[in-house]
């Protein structure tokens, strides 16, 4: 009992009272042999210390019994404890295995989800994958076929260089170039006008071949374009380095070009035969820019020797004016059978006047026919109508004399 005392809280108030009903008993006994002590002193004390006695022995009755009490009452209340510990624990318990069922079927649905999630993205994973697999295929064909077009672009551009070689190496040579220059003038003539309104390499009186020769009508007359490509001069001028250089190619440039308008001036410009101009072809636009950017003096030159100089593109622009000029005086030469057509037109205009004259006539007559038999129509219905209704005597004593407008003869 002592140890299960001793267990107990000292904050309790059973044990506190228990603990001061011991205190007192101590001191009791200590007042006992202070009186012991004194007894020898006063019998008035004795029979007062007696008399205390008997109070305290009484006294320690009472608290004996209270102690037995108290030791009833703790004893219930550590029942009451271990009772309150027991269904504690057994709540305890309880509540950890409820906390505990939680937890494992929390742990459950998480371990549920994460399975979940982990298939999606596994699936997801493999999708992405898929899709990767199936767009790096497209882009290794997409590659592969653009790999293929720049081979064949490749060889493109090394059949190219090709070809600008052998350009270069045409161009190299004088005859090689004429006949290039030749050949794109042909090629704009014959785009611009027609085929009967020019000569190739046409023959003059003096016995010169002209590259073309454009008939055109008086005045002008027939015109001669000749072709001309003056490269050495030009390359010259483009590759010159110093100022010593530069001028040394002008004046090469300067030249070549006022020999080319001399040739063309007296060979190709025949009085009585041919205009009083000619027109020199430059097949390259570079050196029609050189030349009447720099070299204005020469271009002048030119003029005042009446030929003019055109690129390929103002020898378009000029052919498109001759072919105006060619349709005018075609037209002009037609003129007497444009006349005849119009007057014989006239005359077919009259005749479809005159018959559709004749038609309306007609059908003025026919609609007149026409109304006569609606009328006649018309009253042989009232008629008949009398006639069903046995109406004989409504019928006018006139009415049966009047007879159908006759019809016209013809």
């Amino acid at each position: 009992m002592n140890e299960t005392a001793a267990s107990l809280d000292l904050t309790d108030p059973m044990v506190l009272a228990a603990l001061v009903a011991a205190g007192a008993l101590f001191l009791i006994v200590v007042l006992l042999i202070v009186a012991v002590a004194r007894a020898g002193r006063s019998a008035r004390m004795a029979e007062d210390l007696s008399r205390q006695i008997g109070g305290l022995g009484h006294a320690v009755q009472v608290l004996g019994q209270g102690q037995d009490q108290l030791t009833g009452g703790l004893r219930s209340v550590s029942d009451a404890q271990a009772n309150g510990q027991t269904r504690m624990v057994q709540t305890m318990e309880a509540r950890l295995a409820e906390v505990q069922r939680q937890m494992q079927e929390r742990l459950h649905e998480n371990a549920m989800r994460a399975a979940r999630s982990l298939s999606e993205m596994q699936e997801r994973m493999s999708e992405s994958l898929q899709g990767s697999t199936v767009k790096t295929t497209q882009s290794l064909t997409q590659l592969q076929e653009r790999l293929a077009t720049i081979d064949k672009a490749q060889e493109n551009i090394t059949r190219l260089s090709g070809d600008v070689l052998s350009l270069q190496d045409i161009l190299s040579n004088k005859q090689t170039r004429g006949a290039f220059g030749e050949i794109q003038l042909t090629d704009i003539v014959s785009k611009a006008l027609p085929s009967d309104s020019y000569n190739l390499q046409a023959t003059l009186s003096n016995g010169r071949r002209a590259d073309c020769l454009i008939h055109l009508p008086n005045p002008p007359g027939p015109i001669v374009i000749d072709s001309k490509f003056p490269l050495e001069a030009y390359e010259a001028l483009r590759k010159a380095d110093t100022q010593w250089e530069v001028n040394e190619a002008a004046k090469a440039m300067r030249v070549a070009v006022r020999a080319h308008i001399k040739a063309i001036s007296e060979k190709y410009i025949i009085e009585g035969e041919t205009a009083d101009g000619a027109l020199m072809f430059l097949p390259s636009e570079a050196v029609y820019a050189e030349l009447h950017a720099n070299f204005p003096e020469v271009v002048r030159e030119g003029f005042e020797k009446r030929v003019w100089i055109v690129s390929p593109t103002t020898c378009m622009a000029t052919l498109n004016t001759m072919r105006a000029i060619l349709k005018d005086a075609r037209m002009r030469e037609q003129a007497g059978a444009i006349r005849k057509t119009l007057r014989q037109l006239h005359r077919d205009v009259e005749l479809v006047v005159e018959r559709v004259d004749k038609l309306n006539s007609h059908f003025g007559q026919a609609r007149a026919d026409l109304e006569g038999l609606g009328i006649a129509a018309e009253r042989a219905g009232k008629r008949a109508a009398k006639l069903d209704n046995f109406d004989f005597e409504e019928i006018a004593p006139g009415e049966g004399e009047e007879s159908v407008m006759p019809l016209p003869k013809g």
